[in-house]
């Protein structure tokens, strides 16, 4: 594997970091997961568009422009021949020092890893998942808003513990009015007579762009989409249920709290989104070879 590290390319095993940059000893930093599809990376710039997004609200400078980031991107994935895949393309501070100050980090570190993932077993795609509430909260918009795709993820993966230990793949986490925010990794959708419904921003969840991509499809079907609070009785009392996210795309949810959702089985309307999505990944995108 070759991995991009501030405009070169090195061998997996000589891809490193100093153990001063802030990325590694604050989790100072911001991140992107990319798809690859059929030899097109898929909805670049939406994500690169999140990557400045996230470094303006923590005030980093990237290196790069936009444009040369979507470049580098892509030129990982032909470096590795990678036609079908994953990118994780990171941004840190920096190189500091053991203070906090991060006007002490002079240049900022780009990292673009382009590989293969897979979050989940197949099965649960066809036959769907259980998942829980955990007690983790998500976190507060006051405190580290949900919207920064930063390095600390520290909050989801306590709630990812959560889940493992009570034997699921996945989590709900609830903001701190009790709403549903979004699960560990992805964003959560629900069907009620005939509405597909998804957590608001507002509530904490990510802008997810498998989430808008979702949202966009379910429109150009006809279905009526809208993006209220939702509480735990809401997601038990659901006719489908399904989680949204760039590595997961669409995974159906049987299960919740012990609730059966539906008829225990992926509904009709997830199933046809799942379709029009695999459509859509290989279809279009920011080609890899020309």
């Amino acid at each position: 594997m070759k991995v991009y590290i501030d405009g070169k390319f090195c061998d997996e095993q000589a891809a490193k970091i100093s153990v001063f940059d802030h990325g590694l000893l604050y989790g100072d930093g911001i991140f992107e997961g990319i798809r690859v599809y059929n030899g097109r990376v898929f909805r670049l710039k939406e994500h690169i568009d999140r990557l400045f997004f996230s470094a303006k609200a923590i005030l980093l400078d990237l290196p790069l422009s936009h444009a040369q980031l979507m470049a580098a991107t892509v030129e990982a994935c032909r470096q590795n021949e990678l036609r079908d895949g994953y990118i994780r393309l990171v941004v840190t501070r920096g190189v500091g020092t053991l203070g906090l100050n991060p006007n002490r980090c002079q240049n900022p570190s780009v990292i673009i890893i382009a590989g293969k993932i897979q979050l989940y077993p197949p099965e649960l795609y066809e036959q769907g998942m259980a998942i829980i509430t955990v007690p983790t909260v998500r976190n507060l918009h006051s405190a580290l808003n949900p919207a920064i795709k930063s390095l600390n993820y520290l909050n989801n993966i306590l709630a990812k513990i959560e889940a493992n230990n009570a034997g699921c793949e996945e989590a709900i986490l609830l903001n701190s009015e009790g709403f549903v925010a979004e699960c560990t990794g992805d964003n959560l959708f629900i069907l009620r007579e005939g509405q597909l419904l998804t957590p608001p921003l507002s509530a904490g969840a990510l802008y997810g762009i498998t989430r808008r991509v979702v949202m966009e499809l379910a429109v150009e079907s006809g279905i009526v989409v809208g993006e209220p609070n939702l509480t735990r009785y809401d997601v038990f009392n659901a006719e489908e249920c399904f989680l949204t996210g760039t590595a997961a795309e669409i995974l159906p949810v049987v299960k919740v709290d012990g609730r059966i959702i539906g008829d225990g089985k992926p509904g009709p309307i997830t199933t046809r989104l799942v379709s029009q999505y695999h459509a859509l990944t290989k279809a279009s995108g920011e080609p890899i070879y020309e």
